[in-house]
């Protein structure tokens, strides 16, 4: 859909915002993009105007996503996250009085628990990558580095060089917000990164880059393509599982909790504003002691 020429300027601003001032991944701002101007298309199609919504024409909107467009809970709330976020930054900006949308509250999702791998998978994954060639030194960190720091594709791909000391095995991450923080690492990770540095990261940095993941090109890797380079390996195993950058975050929280890590270290390591996004694994690992529960008390079973 062609956008009014006021509509994309004001779209293009907050996208600036996203990326700019909240450090909102490519993936995620193009998703924003995309539900806003569904948004726009609907607001066209009734002759309405953005700047003078009111209640009623939002609750027209959401029946047409659930009756019209078929579009799940999960979906529906997305959307209403990306236009929350859109009407907060236009009222900032004094363009409106007040976010009409702050009033707006999605339908209830279903609550799902977060996948993982379970050790052994992960042992599987990390022999897949064949590390005597430059991209599978590159593949075999990427696979260690998403899982030992628990970072987000986003954080992983700005990582650069000068970020890791590998003195205190630590690497400075820039998260969510522009929010700064630190990650420790352990032995499995600077032997991977050693090795990358030592060879395959001179063979791939033809450009001569200052970031840590280099595509064959020698440009930055992409999110897209991280996706890609981890359905490229799981291909190779004998796993019948999905794979994303987040589900391997998802096993470094919830391998951290079932071996007695503390909630709020996880959330540090995570780099989680709120508490409550982190709560989300306890349901996991409380499956988990019931499981080891049943199988190791004498008295939880009868013979």
């Amino acid at each position: 859909m062609a956008l009014e020429w006021e509509d994309k300027k004001a779209l293009n601003q907050y996208l600036d915002y996203l990326m700019y001032q909240k450090n909102y991944s490519n993936y995620t701002i193009e998703n924003y993009r995309s539900d806003i101007v569904e948004y726009f298309s609907f607001l066209k199609t009734e002759g309405l105007s953005y700047l003078k919504v009111e209640y009623e024409d939002i609750r027209f909107y959401l029946m047409y996503l659930k009756e019209k467009k078929k579009d799940n809970n999960t979906s529906i709330d997305r959307k209403l996250s990306a236009l929350r976020g859109f009407y907060k930054f236009l009222a900032n900006e004094g363009k409106l009085e007040s976010n009409i949308f702050s009033f707006i509250h999605g339908p209830k999702k279903a609550k799902k628990l977060p996948r993982y791998f379970e050790y052994n998978e992960l042992e599987e994954l990390f022999h897949t990558p064949d590390i005597t060639t430059a991209i599978g030194q590159r593949d075999y960190l990427l696979l260690e580095m998403l899982y030992s720091t628990g970072v987000r594709v986003g954080e992983l791909i700005h990582i650069k060089v000068s970020d890791i000391d590998q003195r205190s095995h630590s690497i400075f991450i820039l998260g969510k917000g522009n929010k700064e923080r630190y990650v420790a690492y352990g032995d499995y990770l600077e032997e991977a990164l050693s090795l990358y540095l030592k060879d395959g990261y001179n063979k791939l940095n033809t450009a001569q880059s200052e970031f840590l993941f280099l595509n064959q090109r020698g440009g930055v890797l992409t999110e897209r393509g991280v996706r890609y380079i981890l359905d490229q390996i799981i291909k190779k195993t004998s796993l019948n599982k999905n794979i994303s950058p987040h589900m391997l975050r998802h096993s470094f929280a919830t391998h951290l909790l079932n071996e007695g890590c503390d909630l709020l270290t996880v959330q540090k390591l995570l780099g989680h504003e709120n508490i409550k996004a982190t709560q989300v694994y306890t349901h996991v690992t409380s499956d988990r002691l019931k499981a080891v529960y049943y199988d190791t008390f004498p008295r939880a079973k009868k013979n």
